[in-house]
This record gives C-alpha cells, structure tokens and sequence, in this order.
C-alpha cells in the first residue's frame, strides 16, 4: 500500500511539473490580431501578455478612434490566447491526470 501511495505522489508530481512546463511554454507562444482596416496590430502571449503594439501613423491623428480600436483589437487578442491557453491546460489535465481513486470526476 505505502508503494502504491509513492507511485501516486510521483504521479501527481509529474503532472504538476508538466502543468507548469506547459504554462511557461505558453509565455512564449504568440498570437497576432489586427484591425480590419490593418491600422493596428496587436501580438499578445497565449498566456496573456500583451508583447507588442504597432499603431500606423494615421491612427494617431485622431484618439478617440484610437482608444476605440484598441479596446476592439485587444479584447480580440486577447480572447483568443485566454482560448488557446484554456484548450492547452485542459488537453494537459485529460492526459497527465494520474489514476487515483475518486478522481475520476476530473477527468
């Protein structure tokens, strides 16, 4: 018994460890959303770091649409990482869950 419950905790490590590897893998893996128009592009992390914003010149000149199409752009941006972040962790938790009794629930 004290074996089986070592073979568990081992297992419960190391899906803890591939938890954390794949959110820090997620740090680095982009998403890139632009205006319709291409007056703004936006990359973001997949786990929700804004990385860069390239605002053309034109869009300057007025804030108001400014502020409008970043509001716009980066709500995108950022729906769609919070979306692939979520897919990643739960295709993580299906396969990396350890056989423990009574945790089928989470699966």
């Amino acid at each position: 018994m004290f074996g089986d419950m070592m073979g568990m905790m081992g297992k419960i490590k190391e899906a803890q460890q591939k938890a954390e590897d794949t959110k820090n893998r997620l740090e680095t893996v982009y998403i890139d959303e632009k205006s319709s128009d291409d007056l703004l592009n936006i990359t973001v992390s997949v786990a929700g770091a804004i990385k860069k914003i390239d605002i053309k010149d034109e869009l300057l000149e007025d804030k108001e649409q400014l502020e409008d199409y970043l509001i716009l752009t980066l709500n995108k941006a950022l729906s769609r990482a919070k979306a692939s972040y979520d897919q990643e962790l739960a295709a993580l938790a299906k396969e990396g869950m350890p056989d423990i009794p009574g945790l089928d629930m989470f699966k």
